[in-house]
């Protein structure tokens, strides 16, 4: 640990406004990647578009968080098959990832559709017959995605409230270490489970389907199959979650924009992309190692050095996205690494840009006259976590 810790300035970095990535990003895209200090000693922060996306395809650069350096934020134990294959560099994270990725195809997306039209309609129709005003993050926007990524592993929908909340905990910043192991070791145990049964009694579900591809021939084992299905239960549902709140809250804030979609429906599709880098929800927890000396942007980090990726830094970048901290629903936003990018590209990309789509599109049909039931200044910010959200949403209609 450098002997000058105390002089970098903190990470997480404070927000003005909480519509906005943190102030300091702005002039930090002007200067070299610097020396950040956070819980666990120190960082290099890199917040430029093109730096960013260079960490993220670089080889140089670990996603094994077992390097040194990594910028960890729980020491997990480095058991085969434990981690999730996000968090390993190829040939091992190519493998793995290859598998996954056959359950998140295109044709299975579409194909997917109608569930989830049909879950949409399920939970308006509650919305609907319930009292008002009602939270929309956990009466829509948390329970929708929960839905989905349980309907599609095989996962009971009783067992749904329990994995969400296991999912915030491994997610929060505030969170001791013990709670977050608590809350990984009790999603593991439940998967192992649930995985085991998969095994014995195949259904029509993506845990079952892996299992008769892969775990039946060898090429995946059952522990790595359990690690695979947390990832896609804690990847494939917070953060989905809360990007709908969140995009839900900022077209309620630009009354002629959604006049615009409500006039053409079509346009809520394009509109997803610029959502998600507006937001860019998933903050800074894209981080690597260094594996050799690398120079970036004028800074020379070092083999053993630890780089967190700063998302909204990225897709607020004005050289890339002019006037970004601008919501406009007419940008073409695809260049925006909200979901990653390079080999750890999320897989589930396609999936959450559909269930965002069909959800907006339908809920602001549904309820045309659909307005927050709070002043906006009281609006619950949820800051303290990897995955930046709502904590709760009132609305009426």
């Amino acid at each position: 640990m450098s002997d000058t810790i105390e002089a970098f300035p903190a990470w997480p970095m404070p927000r003005s406004c909480p519509y906005s990535p943190p102030d300091a990003y702005r002039a930090l895209r002007d200067q070299p990647p610097l020396k950040v200090r956070i819980r666990d000693g120190e960082a290099w922060l890199v917040t430029r578009h093109d730096q960013v996306r260079q960490v993220l395809t670089d080889p140089r650069f670990s996603a094994d968080d077992q390097q040194p350096g990594f910028p960890i934020r729980i020491q997990l134990p480095p058991e085969p098959g434990v981690m999730s294959f996000n968090r390993m560099d190829d040939p091992e994270h190519g493998r793995l990832r290859r598998m996954a990725m056959t359950e998140f195809t295109a044709r299975r997306t579409r194909a997917m559709r109608p569930d989830v039209e049909q879950l949409v309609d399920r939970l308006l129709d509650e919305l609907e017959a319930g009292p008002r005003p009602v939270d929309l993050v956990d009466n829509f926007a948390v329970r929708l995605p929960s839905l989905v990524i349980a309907r599609m592993l095989g996962v009971p929908e009783e067992d749904e409230h329990d994995f969400t909340e296991q999912s915030r905990t491994i997610l929060s910043q505030e969170a001791s270490g013990e709670e977050i192991y608590a809350a990984f070791v009790e999603m593991s145990q439940y998967l192992d489970r649930l995985t085991a049964q998969k095994e014995r009694e195949p259904q029509d579900d993506l845990l079952s389907r892996l299992v008769e591809r892969y775990v039946a021939t060898g090429e995946l084992t059952h522990q790595e199959l359990v690690a695979m299905g947390r990832f896609f239960l804690v990847a494939g549902h917070e953060t989905t979650a809360h990007q709908i709140s969140l995009s839900v809250l900022s077209l309620l804030r630009d009354p002629a924009q959604l006049a615009e979609l409500r006039q053409d429906p079509e346009l809520f599709k394009p509109a997803v992309d610029e959502l998600l880098r507006y937001w860019s929800i998933s903050q800074d927890n894209q981080v690597r190692a260094a594996i050799e000396d690398v120079e970036l942007g004028g800074a020379l980090i070092a083999k053993g050095e630890g780089v967190i990726v700063a998302i909204p830094g990225a897709n607020h970048d004005e050289s890339v996205f002019p006037d970004a901290h601008r919501l406009d629903i007419h940008r073409d936003a695809r260049a925006h690494i909200a979901f990653g990018y390079g080999p750890h590209l999320c897989p589930g990309a396609p999936l959450a840009k559909m269930e965002l789509e069909v959800c907006l599109r339908a809920l602001f049909t549904r309820f045309p006259t659909l307005r927050l039931a709070v002043d906006e200044p009281k609006v619950d910010f949820r800051e303290n976590t990897i995955v930046y959200g709502l904590n709760q949403l009132p609305v009426t209609w």
